[in-house]
């Protein structure tokens, strides 16, 4: 009878134990969420200069403002949208190659990409100050308060804005794994939108979960695009007109720049 006691206890306390053991990471996971494919329709198209290779694009008081790339030939541009025509620009050196632009508070940023440098601008395009980075610089955007970058791997990364001190990064997913090559940013109505380099997608996130709710796929622009100047390569630029609810969008050494109204 004690032997009977003794198995019972014995049995009871594994019971009691295993349903004190931590859950696995299986089951800790979140729930997968879909991504769902986000529609489009193109509005208008303008001309646009086949010499910019866009980095960054961002609409600002009723300018359009670009950031350029490759060595010897970045800059940052004021461009006419109906005609696509250089109103204002500034060259960087040579030593810089120019990447993503945002503009807050009535101030200028824009990355380079491999020299771990921000410059800071004046509306009039008066550099008034450089900060370090501690990464390569590929996308750009702002909140309203922070600085969001992102150095083509898949996490987004935040930044006070004047002295550019590393807040918290974000690892981004899609279908419960973890994303790329994200590149150009756009902050609207609260969420980010990052175009997905070397693909024709830009990718809706969630920016507080990392989690990937929509994908856009802008291969009949690229596609068109091509067919213009066959020296169109992928879609980069997405800038947002808050009076108008609609994005701008626009590719390296694109012919065209689209205006889009995206669907639900």
């Amino acid at each position: 009878m004690k032997r009977i006691l003794n198995f019972w206890g014995v049995f009871m306390l594994i019971l009691v134990t295993q349903s004190c053991q931590p859950k696995t990471s299986e089951e800790q996971q979140p729930e997968t969420k879909t991504v769902h494919p986000l529609n489009f329709s193109v509005l208008a198209s303008h001309p646009h200069d086949t010499s910019s290779y866009i980095q960054g694009l961002q609409y600002y008081d009723g300018g359009l403002y670009e950031g350029t790339g490759q060595y010897g030939s970045s800059k940052l541009i004021l461009s006419n949208i109906k005609d696509g025509k250089s109103l204002q620009s500034i060259k960087l050196d040579e030593s810089y190659f120019g990447e993503g632009i945002t503009i807050l508070r009535d101030t200028i940023y824009q990355l380079t990409w491999r020299e771990n440098k921000v410059f800071q601008y004046t509306l009039d395009f008066k550099k008034i100050n450089e900060f370090s980075i501690d990464k390569e610089g590929w996308g750009l955007t702002n909140n309203g308060q922070d600085l969001i970058v992102t150095n083509g791997s898949g996490e987004i990364f935040f930044y006070k804005p004047n002295g550019m001190q590393l807040l918290k990064s974000q690892l981004v997913t899609e279908n419960g794994s973890p994303t790329y090559n994200l590149n150009e940013l756009e902050f609207a109505e609260g969420y980010l939108y990052a175009n997905q380099y070397t693909t024709p997608y830009i990718l809706k996130i969630d920016p507080t979960t990392g989690v990937v709710v929509a994908k856009l796929d802008l291969s009949t622009l690229w596609e068109q695009a091509r067919q213009l100047y066959s020296g169109a390569e992928v879609p980069n630029g997405i800038a947002y007109n808050t009076a108008t609810k609609k994005f701008y969008v626009t590719g390296k050494w694109w012919p065209l720049l689209y205006e889009i109204e995206l669907g639900q």
